[in-house]
C-alpha cells in the first residue's frame, strides 16, 4: 500500500506543478519517474509519452496511467491517474469560484500572460531535450523536420503524423539496413 501511496503522491506533485498540459510536464516526469524513483528509463518514459499522445485522452493522464500500470498493474494505474488529476480538480474548483471576480484586473491578466510564457519555455526545453536523445541519424532528423512541418505549418492531425513517421521509420529500416544506417 505504501508504494501505491508513493505513486499517488509523486503524480499529485507533478499534477500540482504542471501548467500548460502534457508537454510542460515532461521535465517533472523525468525528474520524478526516471531520476528520483527509477520507475522507468528515459527511453521508456519517452515511449509512454509518445503512446500517451497517440491514444485518446489527455497526455498527462495517459502517461501517468502507463507508469502506474508498469509499477503496480491496475492499482498503480489508478493511483497515478488519480494523483495527476487530483490537483487539477482542486485548482479548477478554487479558480472557478474566485477567478471570475478578478479576471478583469490587469494584474491577473498579466500573471496569466507570464504563465503562458513560462509554459512556452518549458515546452521548448522539452523539445530540445527530446531531439537530443531521440534524433541520432540523418533520416530521423528528416522525419522529425517533416513531422514538425506537418504539425506546425500544415496543421496535419497528430495521429496521421505519428502513423506517417512510423511508416517512415519502418521504410528507412528496410532500405538502410544493408548500409548499416538503420540502427
Amino acid at each position: 500500500m505504501k508504494e501505491i501511496w508513493n505513486l499517488f503522491l509523486a503524480f499529485a506533485r507533478i499534477g500540482a506543478c504542471t501548467f500548460g498540459g502534457g508537454y510542460a510536464m515532461l521535465p517533472m516526469l523525468e525528474r520524478e519517474v526516471v531520476n528520483k524513483n527509477h520507475w522507468a528509463t528515459q527511453e521508456e518514459l519517452l515511449d509512454y509519452f509518445a503512446i500517451g499522445q497517440c491514444t485518446p485522452g489527455v497526455i498527462a493522464v495517459n502517461t501517468a496511467t502507463f507508469v502506474g500500470y508498469r509499477q503496480k498493474k491496475i492499482p498503480g494505474a489508478i493511483a497515478c491517474t488519480l494523483g495527476v488529476i487530483f490537483p487539477s480538480i482542486v485548482i479548477i474548483v478554487l479558480v472557478a469560484a474566485v477567478l471570475e471576480n478578478f479576471m478583469h484586473l490587469d494584474l491577473v491578466r498579466h500573471a496569466f500572460a507570464g504563465i503562458r510564457i513560462a509554459v512556452c519555455a518549458l515546452i521548448a526545453g522539452t523539445v530540445i531535450k527530446l531531439a537530443k536523445s531521440s534524433v541520432k541519424k540523418w533520416w530521423q532528423a528528416l522525419l522529425c523536420v517533416l513531422g514538425f512541418v506537418a504539425a506546425a505549418i500544415v496543421n496535419v492531425s497528430t495521429i496521421l503524423i505519428v502513423i506517417a513517421t512510423i511508416a517512415g521509420g519502418v521504410l528507412c529500416f528496410f532500405f538502410l539496413r544493408g548500409k548499416g544506417e538503420a540502427r
